[in-house]
């Protein structure tokens, strides 16, 4: 499995309609090919996850009103992506706690599983050291961009910066992993 088809199916949602969202979703696949040196035969799948990630925020499948969820369930009933991306794309970037902001948590947790936690570690630095642009960024800076794009009074905003704290220990896990692997990421997360 290349990663090719997510490519086409993630532009094919996003970029006509959301073209900023379509731009940091590639920045979220770039950053992905980054971190090969710790995916193993994994890599392929984290791409694939990486540049589908946000495919949820598409008006054409918008149905929850969160990307995780509305994401997930298209890739899962419609599209018959692998489970294993999926699961990623249902779960990134803490979307527990995010679900649990919006009452969704039980029905998150009910449809799907927790990938693993190495690959959800890399979807998180993936996702949260890349701004809306498809820029880097480090995770301060992403948080910081968060709440202030959303205020920190809304569900995103309070929901990252619950996040927070966790997204930082990802990075930091990561970064302890590529050190090990004799790799250095181009931009510090933290």
């Amino acid at each position: 499995m290349t990663p090719r088809w997510a490519y086409a199916l993630s532009e094919s949602m996003l970029s006509e309609p959301l073209p900023r969202r379509w731009a940091h979703s590639l920045g979220v696949a770039r950053r992905a090919r980054e971190l090969r040196p710790i995916l193993g035969d994994d890599a392929e799948l984290m791409e694939a996850a990486a540049v589908l990630h946000d495919v949820g925020y598409s008006p054409s499948i918008a149905a929850t009103g969160f990307h995780p969820l509305d994401g997930a369930r298209f890739l899962r009933d419609q599209e018959n992506v692998p489970e294993r991306v999926v699961r990623l794309v249902a779960h990134h970037s803490f979307a527990l706690l995010e679900a649990e902001e919006r009452g969704l948590r039980e029905e998150l947790e009910a449809e799907f599983d927790l990938e693993r936690p190495d690959l959800v570690d890399a979807l998180v630095v993936c996702d949260m050291t890349t701004t809306p642009t498809g820029e880097h960024t480090t995770t301060p800076q992403r948080v910081d961009e968060i709440v202030s794009r959303y205020g920190p009074d809304t569900i995103v905003g309070r929901f990252i910066q619950r996040a927070a704290t966790e997204i930082h220990a990802s990075a930091d896990r990561v970064c302890r992993r590529m050190a090990a692997a004799g790799e250095k990421l181009d931009t510090q997360p933290m």
